[in-house]
């Protein structure tokens, strides 16, 4: 930033002179964009503002009427000061018009009652000058850097405002035009308080130009937007009135921020993108309080305290022909979400809607206190299903009163979408009690003895279909499948009644067991289910 006059004041070329303010005392904190020596009193033509004038007097009129105009030529052209030296025009102190003058137009003047050497001052000031520029230079490069790098990078709007925020030191917000936050990084502040009221305090700082700085606020408005189309303000709140490295930074990532979304492609708004922060960092207990959370979500339109909650997990049905991870395949879950995100407010459910990885979408509901949850996620399933027509699984978990425990909700609905996808049979939505016995070995998949016994009882089946190429895992999960009736099994595993039964006494060398026992078949086939809980590649008829 430039120096002010009290800056130049304290420079030791200038103490020397004893500089004393004779006048305009009350604007010393006027910056000085350059040094200007000037000896003939018509020098207001010859400034452009912001100019201090240093002169000894002697080519100054004695007219007092002249004089006061000297100095109304001065600050009309906008001169940041003046700095007069005592002793060759003016002895021991300036005329009582020239004073008055200054004081009348708020222009600080100063005299000097010691011999000063001018080129000293000047060289002093712009030396501070230069080196200040410089360091805005630099500093500009830096955001220059950064920025680019963010944009290269595909930054999301979170990871940009984090940058923002370490620059500046500040909090930092992005909200949308309808004044919902849909990011924000408060630097150490207290997000709840941050975020209270917000849509009613954004609302009161309204501005005509691209950025601007809300003194009653103490916010740095910049708008952010593109193609003559803006989707949104970012927010730097600032105790004192921002520098120009301020308004850079500002600026630089609003342009980061428009130039992302032009370059969006087959990913989720920056809607979802917020939704889904908050449900991140719900889950990874990212919030040390939850009512941080609660605040953030209240931000972006969805309340989240009195009520409720209930998580709903997405997942597409499973196509071999797409990768998991692959472009179509995120392309789609995105489409998902926004149709999730349309569905919730068709239905006026509110709602946070957002990818929770690449393979499931993830819904937390806010429930009324009296409301069930069971016909509202019939309305979400059918609205869904109306507007979305790649098959998917809804999966819901247990309702929750307080968002400390939504984490639990969502990881049974997690749970039970990972069961539901792979044999999903037309069902609305599913809970866990609609799963039964698959839902419970899905629960127990990662336990070693589950694991142990299922090698146990199919471990020489499987190895012996590893070895030949085999499909006898296949036929046994057919025969089982078939409630053990052979020629339903043998027609569904499109073989003769002879070949079905020949792979039947086979299995049973294999496995040293009498596919005639019902309990032997029942332990081979939940050992089957367990199997599929824990391994994608499991035969299935």
């Amino acid at each position: 930033m430039l120096p002010t006059i009290a800056d130049v004041l304290a420079l030791d070329t200038v103490r020397r002179g004893i500089p004393r303010v004779v006048a305009g005392a009350d604007r010393l904190d006027t910056r000085v964009r350059w040094v200007h020596v000037g000896e003939v009193s018509d020098i207001a033509h010859l400034l452009h503002g912001g100019e201090l004038v240093l002169t000894t007097g002697v080519a100054l009129p004695d007219d007092p009427d002249k004089l006061t105009g000297y100095i109304t030529g001065l600050a009309a052209v906008g001169a940041a000061g003046l700095i007069v030296e005592l002793g060759r025009k003016f002895i021991g102190e300036l005329p009582g018009s020239v004073v008055a003058a200054a004081e009348e137009h708020g222009l600080p003047l100063v005299t000097l009652a010691r011999e000063t050497p001018f080129v000293q001052i000047t060289e002093s000031v712009h030396a501070r000058i230069i080196d200040r520029q410089l360091e805005e230079l630099r500093a500009s490069e830096q955001l220059h850097e950064v920025f680019t790098a963010l944009s290269v990078e595909g930054a999301s709007p979170t990871e940009i405002l984090a940058q923002v925020s370490r620059l500046s030191g500040r909090p930092v917000l992005l909200e949308n035009l309808a004044h919902q936050v849909l990011a924000c990084e408060s630097a150490g502040q207290d997000t709840r308080t941050l975020l209270s009221s917000w849509e009613s305090r954004s609302r009161a700082v309204v501005s005509d130009r691209r950025t601007s700085y809300d003194t009653a606020s103490g916010w740095l408005v910049t708008m952010v937007g593109a193609r003559g189309q803006d989707w949104g303000r970012l927010m730097l709140l600032c105790e004192a009135e921002p520098g120009p490295r301020d308004i850079v930074l500002a600026e630089r990532a609003a342009t980061t921020l428009a130039l992302g979304r032009l370059l969006e492609r087959h990913q989720e708004s920056l809607e979802r993108q917020a939704h889904g922060t908050i449900i991140s960092g719900i889950l990874s207990h990212a919030y040390a309080d939850p009512d941080e959370a609660a605040a953030r979500a209240r931000a972006v339109g969805v309340p989240l305290t009195g009520r409720k909650l209930i998580s709903v997990v997405l997942r597409l049905a499973e196509s071999p022909e797409s990768s998991p991870d692959g472009p179509e395949q995120l392309a789609r879950l995105a489409e998902l979400a926004d149709a999730a995100a349309a569905a919730c407010r068709t239905a006026r459910f509110p709602a946070l809607v957002g990818a929770l990885d690449q393979n499931r979408v993830g819904v937390l509901l806010p429930l009324p206190p009296r409301a069930l949850p069971e016909p509202t996620l019939t309305v979400l399933s059918e609205r869904l299903r109306a507007a979305f027509a790649t098959p998917f699984v809804l999966a819901a978990g247990s309702v929750v009163e307080t968002v400390r425990d939504v984490r639990r909700s969502f990881l049974e609905a997690e749970q039970v979408a990972d069961v539901a996808v792979r044999q999903p049979d037309g069902r609305a939505f599913y809970r866990l009690p609609d799963l039964h016995l698959r839902g419970l070995l899905h629960l127990l998949r990662d336990d070693a003895r589950l694991q142990t016994f299922a090698e146990r009882e199919l471990g020489p089946l499987l190895a012996h279909d590893a070895q030949r190429g085999g499909d006898l895992a296949r036929i046994l999960r057919v025969y089982l499948d078939s409630g053990r009736n052979k020629a339903v099994a043998a027609q569904k595993a499109h073989l003769s009644r002879p070949a079905f039964y020949d792979r039947l006494r086979r299995l049973e060398r294999i496995l040293d067991a009498d596919l005639d026992d019902v309990e032997t078949c029942l332990s081979l086939h939940v050992a089957l289910l367990a199997l599929e809980s824990f391994r994608r590649d499991v035969p299935r008829p």
